[in-house]
């Protein structure tokens, strides 16, 4: 279904006023669009990290600390008529257009970037598995490659089919992939992903079902889908995938979320990398239980990143099935909570580093990795970089998997849980420090006052707590304890709508975190599974997800000390934090609340939430909130992280945003609630003046 030459809802921005005509080179400095560096280069976005870094770096410096307060709305894109609700899609710019997906039907678009105009757009046609999918609107964007000169845009669909589009055109390609056998489709340019994962999956071949393309797979045998854009590298197209959320899961049984490869030109399959290993691969003796056979998940739903020199992608992963208990599957359990290096041309593991062993914790990996090329030492080194929930960055020589600095295996707590067996020991690495608080030290308890730390003690009588990894708790435990609490929580550190950036000229990351403690009770699964319309597998756990334990602070104040949320920024040459700051302001609750009234506050505590952020040449730029809710973009000093100005903007931006130049223009587009906002400074052109 393309709609070509469709314009969707235009909205100037309410309140604001469009550019004026005035010559840019009056008002501009010299524009720089050649290679300053790694990044963007010639003022494009190829990718939805910017380059296959995924570093969110665009060397372009017209927007700068003078003139950033100039900044204003250019056209607010407003896709409402899509369904779109979340608007987690960063959008690529590649020669003179805009391409993104958006809503839960996860139309492919693509935007005129002067004027926001819709160009065209495709929606799949309906399907039953696209009906029971989950993330249906955290696309995250599309790929991007050039075959004998002509540009294709890659996209898949909840529905778990990938599409290949002619980019000026948005008509599928012509003998690439297979027709599928689904009312609407095309005839050409779209593969069908889950008959392509489920093909000599056990569990899929003893049922003796024959694969049904608008079905899917039954929900007994597992359930799968997508959440992040493919990407290509050296003419490969790599498809990860993702799985429902563990805390909704009650049942062991999973179909795996194996990575999948396909020839850029052709659709033909190339290759599958089984992310729970089978008899003979590496990592098959961390599955006990037989546990490999039937259980699944070990997901790849954050973005990917790659090398193209090495012929490497970076895939992130979740942990598997069923997130708070996993006494059904003892063992470290590869390749959960890892990162993986595969080779682009045969699928083979060139490295892995698990970041999590036995992962109960939902500590996912939600954001893609960094790459950069730092010195160390006097010695040039290619590093990949992942920002996690837990607080820690873990730095690999991205050629080798070897780490940059010592990580360490330190004991940890174990589990109270009957039948759960933790691994004694998880990784720490010993720099960069944390950037984020880990446990809950005493002396990170609120003391505003002396009542409220008091309150907050009282509070802490009724859970198990203490450093970080302690397990979760189940009902009716023998203490007594409500739940158990974890910092960071899964909600903690950073998260899918903050992802790092990096500027990789003066090997800074830029890594965004969200101040949040868990609280968790496991129950009886088969007392989960009954509340469920539609569980996934067979069998109920012994224990899974009870809920939230309700657990807060005192009087609904935050239980641990401000900053509530930070940007820490970190210089990957040395391991060392250059400096911290609070992401947003002290929010009006705070401010306001009765027990604070007379208290005096630091400068900011942070406004409590992941921010997007993206890095230039001139600015760190973030997306926060000011004290009373109002949304400003920030810009930031890279080496000093002092605010350099702030403009208001329409509404909060949800995820990673960009930046680009287009005819002497640099663009900054914000992800806003259910649409795009392109922000420039004044002498841009009119959008009113340039539609089509």
């Amino acid at each position: 279904m393309k709609m070509s030459g469709a314009v969707a809802k235009l909205q100037p921005a309410i309140g604001w006023r469009f550019a004026v005509a005035l010559t840019a080179l009056a008002l501009f400095p010299t524009i720089s669009l050649a290679q300053l560096g790694p990044g963007t280069e010639n003022g494009q976005w190829r990718y939805i990290g910017g380059s296959a870094y995924h570093t969110r770096y665009a060397p372009l410096n017209q927007i700068t600390a003078e003139n950033f307060e100039q900044l204003q709305p250019i056209w607010q894109w407003d896709g409402a008529s899509f369904g779109a609700v979340s608007s987690r899609s960063t959008p690529i710019y590649v020669d003179g257009r805009l391409y993104t997906v958006m809503g839960p039907r996860r139309h492919v678009i693509s935007l005129d970037p002067v004027t926001g105009e819709t160009l065209w757009s495709y929606r799949e046609p309906h399907t039953e598995r696209f009906a029971y999918s989950m993330r249906q609107d955290y696309g995250k964007g599309v790929a991007y490659t050039e075959i004998d000169g002509r540009g294709v845009i890659y996209a898949v669909t909840p529905g778990f089919f990938l599409h290949a589009f002619d980019a000026e055109s948005g008509e599928h390609l012509e003998n690439w992939g297979e027709q599928v056998a689904v009312e609407g489709f095309p005839r050409s340019g779209v593969v069908d992903l889950l008959a392509d994962l489920v093909e000599g999956w056990g569990p899929w071949e003893e049922s003796g079902l024959t694969f049904d393309p608008y079905k899917g797979i039954p929900l007994e045998l597992g359930y799968i889908t997508n959440s992040s854009p493919p990407i290509v590298v050296n003419d490969v197209v790599i498809v990860g995938n993702s799985a429902e959320q563990g805390y909704q899961q009650s049942r062991i049984e999973n179909i795996p979320g194996d990575i999948l490869a396909y020839d850029a030109r052709t659709g033909e399959h190339l290759w599958k990398f089984h992310v729970i290993p089978r008899p003979g691969e590496f990592g098959h003796d961390t599955w006990e239980n037989d546990a490999w056979e039937w259980t699944g998940d070990v997901s790849s739903w954050a973005p990917m990143a790659a090398d193209p020199e090495l012929g490497l992608v970076y895939i992130v992963t979740n942990p598997p099935t069923i997130d708070y208990f996993g006494g059904f599957r003892p063992g470290a359990g590869l390749f959960g909570t890892s990162i993986i290096a595969l080779d682009v041309a045969t699928g083979e593991r060139r490295w892995h580093f698990q970041f999590v062993h036995h992962d109960v914790w939902n500590y996912d990996t939600s954001t893609a990795p960094v790459l950069m090329d730092v010195t160390i030492d006097g010695q040039r080194v290619p590093i990949v970089a992942q920002a996690t929930k837990q607080g820690f960055v873990y730095v690999l020589n991205r050629a080798t998997g070897e780490p940059i600095w010592p990580i360490e295996e330190r004991p940890v707590p174990q589990s109270k849980i009957p039948e759960e067996q933790l691994s004694p020991t998880q990784p720490f690495p010993t720099r960069p420090a944390p950037f984020e608080m880990q446990g809950l030290p005493e002396d990170m308890i609120i003391d505003f006052t002396p009542e409220l730390r008091e309150e907050a003690l009282r509070i802490l009588q009724d859970y198990d707590w203490g450093p970080v990894f302690q397990p979760p708790l189940h009902r009716d435990n023998p203490e007594g304890k409500r739940a158990s609490i974890w910092c960071p929580g899964d909600g903690g550190g950073t998260n899918i709508d903050g992802p790092a950036a990096a500027d990789p000229v003066n090997g800074i990351m830029f890594i965004t975190s969200h101040r949040a403690c868990s609280s968790q009770l496991v129950i009886p699964g088969v007392e989960r599974d009954a509340m469920l319309e539609a569980p996934t597998g067979r069998t109920p756990a012994a224990w899974v997800s009870g809920g939230s334990s309700g657990f807060s602070g005192p009087q609904g104040l935050p239980i641990f000390k401000p900053p509530y949320s930070t940007i820490t920024a970190i210089d990957m040459s040395t391991g060392e934090h250059l400096w911290q700051i609070p992401s947003g302001d002290t929010p009006e609750r705070i401010l306001n609340h009765p027990a604070l009234q007379g208290v005096e506050f630091p400068e900011s505590t942070g406004a409590g939430r992941n921010v997007p952020m993206t890095v230039t040449e001139t600015l760190l730029l973030y997306q926060g909130e000011g004290s009373d809710g109002t949304p400003y973009l920030i810009g930031i000093d890279k080496q000093t992280g002092q605010e350099v100005g702030r403009v208001e903007v329409p509404t909060v931006t949800r995820y990673g945003m960009m930046s680009y130049m287009h005819d002497g223009h640099q663009y900054v587009i914000l992800l806003t609630t259910r649409g795009l906002t392109a922000m420039a400074l004044p002498g841009a052109p009119d959008p009113t003046a340039q539609l089509h």
